[in-house]
C-alpha cells in the first residue's frame, strides 16, 4: 500500500529495556501498516511485545525504557522526532488509546464528566459548560443510559462494562483517526466483552477511523480485524489478511495457536498446546526464536533468524519452510498437518 493509504507506518520499530547493564529486546525490528479505515489486529502470547508496540506508537516508554531504532509515521509525519509537547498535542486528539484496565486508568477523584470534558478543554478549548454539554454526547454515543446523570458520578459508582464504555468516550472524544486498543476487553464477562467489541466496529464505522488492537484472543480477532499480525517474541512472525490466516496458517505458531483453541464442532477431550515457553528477552537462541517449541525445526532454525518474507498473495511469513534454503528431513506441509489435525 502507498503511504497515502496508510494512516500509521511503522518500519523496523526496536524498543529495548536496559537494566543492569543489559539490554532487553522487548519490540525486535517491528515492521507493520495500518490502512485508513481498517482494523489491524496484533496477536501472540504474554511477553510477546504487543503492548510495548502500543507504548511505543504512543512515545509513552518510561525509563528504563527507551526506542532504539526504527520509524514511526502517522500520515506520513515522523512521531519519533516530535517534541513531548508536539506529542501531547497528538495524543487523544489525532491518536487516542484504550487501556485493557478502565479503573486503573480513570483517576478516582475526578467525575466521569470532568474526565471526558478535560479532552475536550486541552484539545478544542471549549468552555466547561460546553464541554459538558459534549461529554454527555459522548456519553449517549457510547451507549451509557441516563448520561446526564452520569457526568456526575465517580469510576467507582459505574460497573466495569461502564467504565470501559467512559474510556471509549474519552479515547474518540476529539474523532481521532487512529485508536490503539490494548487488550480492551480482558477485565470484563464474555457478554460485556461482546457489547464493547460490537460497539468498537460500530463507531469505526460512524467515525471511519483506523483502529490498532492489541489481544490475546484469536476469536476478538476474528470477530473484529481485516489484518492480523502475530507476533513472538518480539517479532512479527506471520501477517496476513483475517480470512487467510484462519482459511490457511502459515508459520508453525499460528498454526499451534489455532489448534489451541476450543471447537464447537469437534469432540476433544483436552485442548492442543504448544509445549515449552516463550524465550526469556535476554537469553533469545541464535536462530529462529521459536525453533526450541517447534515440531519442524532443523539445522537451519537453529542457527540462523528467517526474514519475514512476503508470499505471492502478498501476505508474510517469518519461516526457513517456505524458504528454498529448507534443509528439513522431509518437505513439510504446515497447513495440510493443520487440516489433518482436523482444525479447519
Amino acid at each position: 500500500m502507498s503511504q497515502n493509504e496508510n494512516v500509521l507506518e511503522i518500519s523496523d520499530l526496536r524498543t529495548s529495556f536496559f537494566i543492569e547493564g543489559d539490554e532487553i529486546k522487548a519490540v525486535d525490528g517491528v515492521t507493520i501498516n495500518v490502512p485508513k479505515g481498517k482494523t489491524v489486529g496484533v496477536v501472540g502470547e504474554s511477553g510477546s511485545g504487543k503492548s510495548i508496540t502500543s507504548l511505543s506508537i504512543m512515545r509513552l516508554i518510561q525509563h528504563p525504557g527507551e526506542i532504539v531504532g526504527g520509524s514511526i509515521s502517522m500520515n506520513g509525519e515522523d512521531l519519533l522526532s516530535k517534541s513531548e509537547r508536539q506529542m501531547q498535542q497528538l495524543r487523544g486528539n489525532q491518536i487516542s488509546m484504550i487501556f485493557q484496565e478502565p479503573m486503573t486508568s480513570l483517576n478516582p477523584v475526578y467525575t466521569v464528566g470532568e474526565q471526558i470534558s478535560e479532552v475536550y478543554r486541552i484539545h478544542q478549548g471549549l468552555s466547561k459548560k460546553e464541554a459538558l454539554t459534549k461529554s454527555v454526547e459522548m456519553l449517549e454515543l457510547v451507549g451509557i443510559p441516563s448520561p446526564k446523570e452520569r457526568i456526575k458520578q465517580y469510576p467507582h459508582e459505574l460497573s466495569g462494562g461502564m467504565r470501559q464504555r467512559v474510556m471509549i468516550a474519552i479515547a474518540l472524544a476529539c474523532n481521532p483517526e487512529l485508536l490503539i486498543a490494548d487488550e480492551p476487553t480482558t477485565a470484563l464477562d464474555v457478554t460485556i466483552q461482546a457489547q464493547i467489541l460490537e460497539l468498537i466496529k460500530k463507531l469505526q464505522s460512524q467515525l471511519g477511523m483506523s483502529v490498532f488492537l492489541i489481544t490475546h484472543d484469536l476469536g476478538v480477532v476474528a470477530e473484529t480485524c481485516d489484518y492480523v499480525a502475530v507476533m513472538y517474541a518480539g517479532k512479527i512472525v506471520e501477517y496476513a489478511d483475517v480470512h487467510s490466516l484462519f482459511k490457511s496458517p502459515k508459520h508453525p505458531y499460528t498454526v499451534g495457536l489455532m489448534q489451541s483453541l476450543p471447537r464447537h464442532d469437534i469432540d476433544q477431550e483436552e485442548l492442543n498446546v504448544i509445549e515449552g515457553n516463550v524465550p526469556k528477552p535476554g537469553n533469545m537462541p541464535d536462530g529462529c526464536r521459536f525453533a526450541p517449541r517447534c515440531p519442524f525445526a532443523s539445522d537451519i532454525c537453529e542457527k540462523r533468524l528467517p526474514d519475514l518474507d512476503e508470499l505471492e498473495n502478498g501476505n508474510k511469513v517469518r519461516c526457513w519452510i517456505y524458504s528454498d534454503e529448507w534443509d528439513g528431513k522431509a518437505e513439510v506441509n504446515v497447513v495440510n498437518d493443520y487440516k489433518t489435525a482436523g482444525n479447519q
